[in-house]
């Protein structure tokens, strides 16, 4: 038995008449007479009446018939949904996001991604340090990370997303918020509130780079994992700290912002895996690239 078997008898059945079910199957009258006979001959049952005038179904018949078209259906469906799979339009993806990019990318760019791919299913894993992001990247445990550069591992291909200009995060009643711009010289006698040191956190290099050419050791107070820890503490008055723009839009009551002289910034940029060929992640992407790219005027 085969799948045309099935269609022909439907047919055959729906139309009542082997006449108009051999035109509605772009075939001849013979062969489908002989094609219902075999498939009746396999079962070793009869499912139609024949007459010269019209066709009827057996008590056999008509169970046969309703569970033909559920197996009809059920690989038409399999068909479709192979088909939306394999254009990445249905199936699952987990995106990991440093502190920043949870904040100000994600809620929009999860909105892009239900309004295009309504059928995917989408889970955002956020405040992720870059080297967790990988690990999990390589382990598949994300498909998609969003993070700061560098990423050197050749097992991952890397395309640029944005580039965050970098601000100071301030008590409100801190001297230095009377000034409109801040110098990274300004924070030479200022506690510090940095992310994760020992390789963890790509702002931590940079923070300390940056002290380190204006001519002075930062003096590190507080080492955090979370973006929102970190903005949290300087909220509660235990220092300052140097962060990409978007961190602003966490809005933490008791922080404000500053901008930082020159024109200093952090890329964040979007890591798959390099053999990752599922046509889901490449949508996502493609998608992550189109909406920035539209974003860019209004996002720094």
């Amino acid at each position: 038995m085969e799948l045309r078997h099935l269609r022909y008898f439907v047919a055959v059945a729906e139309e009542r008449h082997f006449g108009r079910a051999a035109a509605r199957l772009h075939m001849a009258q013979p062969p489908l007479s002989q094609q219902i006979q075999q498939l009746e001959a396999e079962l070793g049952v009869t499912l139609l009446h024949r007459t010269t005038r019209k066709v009827d179904l057996t008590d056999a018949g008509v169970v046969y018939l309703e569970r033909a078209r559920a197996v009809l259906a059920a690989v038409d469906a399999a068909a479709a949904e192979a088909r939306r799979v394999a254009d990445g339009l249905q199936g699952r993806l987990v995106v990991g996001c440093v502190g920043s990019a949870t904040y100000s990318l994600v809620p929009a760019f999860a909105r892009a991604l239900r309004e295009e791919l309504p059928a995917v299913d989408f889970v955002f894993r956020g405040e992720m340090l870059a080297p967790d992001q990988l690990e999990s990247l390589l382990a598949r445990r994300i498909d998609l990370a969003l993070l700061r550069p560098p990423v050197e591992d050749p097992a991952v291909r890397v395309s640029a997303v944005r580039r965050d200009r970098l601000i100071v995060a301030l008590p409100e009643d801190h001297r230095l918020a009377r000034r409109k711009r801040l110098k990274i010289e300004d924070l030479r006698e200022e506690d510090l509130i940095v992310h994760a040191s020992r390789g963890r956190s790509v702002m931590h290099g940079i923070v300390t780079e940056l002290c380190r050419s204006a001519g002075f050791e930062p003096r590190i107070r507080h080492e955090v994992a979370e973006t929102s820890t970190l903005v949290t503490f300087v909220a509660a008055g235990l220092g300052v700290a140097v962060v990409p723009e978007p961190v602003a839009e966490l809005g933490v009551p008791g922080t404000t912002y500053r901008p930082l002289a020159g024109n200093q910034g952090v890329d964040l940029v979007a890591a798959v895996r390099a053999d990752d060929d599922s046509p889901v992640v490449a949508r996502a992407l493609g998608l992550l690239i189109r909406w920035q790219e539209r974003a860019t005027p209004r996002a720094r």
